[in-house]
């Protein structure tokens, strides 16, 4: 398995639960019981002392305690796109039933030469829009974070964005740019008390909304013309809503 385990995962030492509701998704429509949210969490650098994962480590503990159930993929072993035929490796494998199986995505990427990464690049490489008329991102929620060595800026974020608008996806307004990020964590790898760190519990927060509220209605707000018209499945006028609206809508501006 390539998902990383979570240390400490109920351990959060910089939230203050008085502000934290564990559920705060319960007064949406679809926010009662059901199963928890299914999020995958991708980082972008694979040294040892990994700053952009110990964010997306923190992300997971957060998520964790709104009620989802966070997985994070370990990029190590993974090859380059078009490196191994067909993309017959066990890591893409991976990556992408990691894909299928989210509802939602967290995105954290170092920002280097003004960029992300080339680890990034890669993981979000290896998903395809399309697969086998299955689709790996399209309709899912994501969140985007960047960590810098130094001062503060949103280079990383605004890329992870255009990726995300690409992929189909649907990327929360709200997002977390962390500057000087070896001044944020302690020797333990856990994040110190700070603004940067409540805008990260608002990014999760926000995302724990954003994907209960869309997830029971992804099919109908991704059902595309073109894709109709290309696989050849002209819609059922008898039992379509919008068809029977706008009939009765006619049918009243004769009278």
């Amino acid at each position: 398995m390539r998902t990383r385990t979570l240390p400490d995962p109920d351990t959060l030492p910089a939230l203050d639960r008085r502000y934290a509701p564990g559920h705060p998704a319960l007064d949406l429509p679809n926010g009662g019981p059901g199963h928890p949210p299914r999020i995958l969490l991708l980082y972008g650098s694979l040294r040892e002392r990994s700053y952009s994962r110990l964010v997306v480590e923190e992300a997971a503990r957060l998520l964790r305690h709104f009620g989802a159930e966070p997985r994070i993929f370990d990029p190590s072993d993974l090859p380059l796109p078009d490196q191994v035929k067909g993309d017959d490796h066990p890591a893409v494998r991976e990556l992408r039933e990691l894909a299928m199986w989210s509802e939602g995505q967290v995105w954290c990427s170092p920002e280097r030469h003004g960029q992300i990464t080339g680890v990034m690049k890669t993981q979000i490489d290896h998903l395809p829009l399309s697969i086998g008329g299955l689709r790996p991102t399209q309709g899912r929620t994501l969140a985007v974070m960047q960590v810098s060595g130094g001062s503060q800026s949103f280079n990383a974020v605004n890329t992870l964005r255009l990726l995300g608008r690409w992929m189909r996806m649907f990327t929360i307004p709200n997002q977390s740019s962390i500057a000087k990020a070896f001044q944020e964590f302690d020797e333990n790898g856990r994040m110190r008390p700070s603004s940067y760190y409540e805008r990260i519990v608002d990014v999760v927060e926000e995302l724990v909304r954003f994907t209960v509220l869309l997830r029971p209605h992804v099919r109908t707000l991704t059902d595309r013309y073109s894709e109709r018209k290309a696989a050849g499945a002209p819609i059922d006028m008898a039992k379509d809503l919008s068809a029977i609206a706008i009939a009765r809508q006619t049918k009243g501006a004769g009278r």
